[in-house]
């Protein structure tokens, strides 16, 4: 261990791992960003004792203290967006303008949540019985484990952490092994913004050694995961069998329908957009195009000439429309799924190849597959990478039908004009969230966020909504 690795964060101390790993950069593999510290399940224990002890001072402390603190945060972040921006852009891959922007919004995130504090509220009910009052207020509750995924490095821990502390509790934090820099830089952030020792801790780790420790522990007592769906299953048996309460957010397979009397440029924008920009890394990608007859070739030749005009190459490169893949194993399956979908009789009508660039790094060309159905496994399975599938519909009504065919339900767009299939389509998609004539990937920090089916378990994120997972409800009875 060198005197520049970046430590975890303790009980108010900065403490080294028992290993460390070096984090690269994807655009550049010989950039090494710098080592980070990799707990083992003592240290993962002595970051929960910490948060126990914390827990009664900071839960029934000065709310007013509470929210200076996530506040000097949220200002921190937004007066640091161009160099966190650059960290995030740097580690994960996306580009700059991404990163920057996703800085952005972990500040933000902050921010709201500093006025969430204050505005945190009860209820006082009559009772049906005379001379009694009933009062129903929220209290928080207690040590929360938060598993961050590497997709977004700044936001996800931020929409996890802001909610978590501004309703009263104390955190541990196990970040994605791949991108430990944004993760370490919130807890520097945090530490320097006056919160009370153990509070929050950070600890840097594998998931089977840290995250596993996270998950059985009886002082957890809540667990919110973002992460693939084999992971969120398996954290949600072992959570609920020692009846801690979860939140988990495990990935869509999102259709974007296109029917006939949609803008065409809106309709290509929201496809290119939603489906390859964030190199498709996002769990509200639209990989699935579902496109109706009439306009269905019109929209593939101005989708492959949309494509051929993006930029793939390092993620901080001025006029980067597309960064690198995150890391080899992630290109790997991305270019397996690729053989898959030949394999499967689609077309690959795009891309689709390795990038060779002037530095080593997991490029790849952006692909698109035609003459898909929904039975293939690339349009059934989440592919995490810039790769979409456009699959012919004959109308809307089968559109419809294709799009909720998914044992996934996070996120679900059309493209129309026409007021009545909009309304429909709002009704009827079977997902969490829906978007007409945008992109599905897109969304704003302070509105719930969330999926049905196989994508999310447990209460909703973000916003308002985010008190349900992070409180409980009281109900207490008063006679004179």
């Amino acid at each position: 261990m060198t005197a520049s690795t970046f430590r975890n964060y303790i009980a108010g101390e900065w403490v080294a791992g028992a290993t460390v790993t070096v984090n690269r950069n994807p655009s550049d593999v010989s950039d090494v960003i710098g080592e980070y510290a990799q707990a083992d399940a003592a240290q993962a224990g002595a970051a929960i004792a910490a948060a126990k002890q914390a827990f009664p001072a900071w839960a029934t402390g000065s709310i007013q203290e509470r929210a200076n603190i996530l506040d000097r945060a949220g200002n921190e972040i937004l007066a640091r967006k161009d160099e966190l921006g650059r960290l995030l852009s740097r580690e994960e891959g996306k580009t700059l303008p991404e990163g920057v922007g996703e800085a952005m919004r972990a500040g933000n995130i902050f921010k709201f949540f500093a006025g969430e504090v204050l505005r945190t509220g009860g209820e006082k009910i009559p009772s049906v019985r005379p001379g009694v009052d009933v009062e129903v207020t929220r209290e928080p509750l207690g040590v929360i484990g938060l598993i961050t995924p590497w997709n977004f490095p700044i936001a996800i821990p931020a929409w996890k952490l802001a909610p978590a502390l501004a309703y009263g509790n104390t955190v541990v934090m196990k970040p994605a092994d791949l991108v430990p820099g944004c993760a370490w830089a919130l807890a520097d952030i945090l530490a320097r913004a006056g919160l009370p020792a153990g509070v929050f801790n950070l600890v840097m780790g594998r998931g089977s050694v840290v995250g596993e420790a996270m998950v059985a522990h009886p002082d957890v007592a809540g667990l919110s995961f973002t992460g693939s769906v084999a992971t969120g299953r398996g954290i949600a048996a072992k959570a609920i069998a020692r009846m801690a309460k979860v939140q988990l957010e495990m990935g869509g397979k999102n259709p974007l329908v296109v029917l006939d009397d949609a803008d065409l440029a809106t309709a290509v924008n929201c496809a290119v957009q939603g489906a390859y920009f964030s190199t498709g890394q996002r769990c509200t990608a639209s990989s699935r195009l579902i496109v109706t007859e009439g306009i269905h070739d019109r929209f593939v030749a101005a989708v492959k000439d949309k494509l051929a005009a993006l930029k793939v190459d390092d993620a901080l490169a001025p006029g980067t429309d597309l960064g690198p893949v995150v890391d080899q194993s992630q290109l790997d399956t991305d270019l397996s799924y690729i053989e898959v979908g030949r394999g499967e009789g689609a077309k690959l009508a795009f891309g689709g190849e390795r990038l060779g660039k002037a530095k080593e790094g997991y490029y790849l060309a952006p692909a698109l597959f035609t003459e898909a159905t929904n039975a293939m496994r690339i349009a059934r399975e989440e592919i995490f990478g810039p790769v979409a599938a456009v699959i012919r519909a004959k109308n809307y009504d089968e559109a419809l039908a294709i799009a909720n065919d998914t044992p996934f339900g996070l996120c679900s767009g059309i493209v129309t004009n026409s007021l009545k299939h909009a309304a429909h389509f709002k009704r009827h998609a079977e997902a969490g969230m829906v978007m007409v004539n945008l992109p599905t990937a897109g969304v704003d920090y302070h509105v719930p966020f969330g999926g049905r089916k196989g994508s999310s378990y447990g209460p909703r994120e973000q916003g308002r909504y985010a008190a349900e997972f992070y409180t409980v409800v009281k109900t207490a009875y008063i006679a004179p």
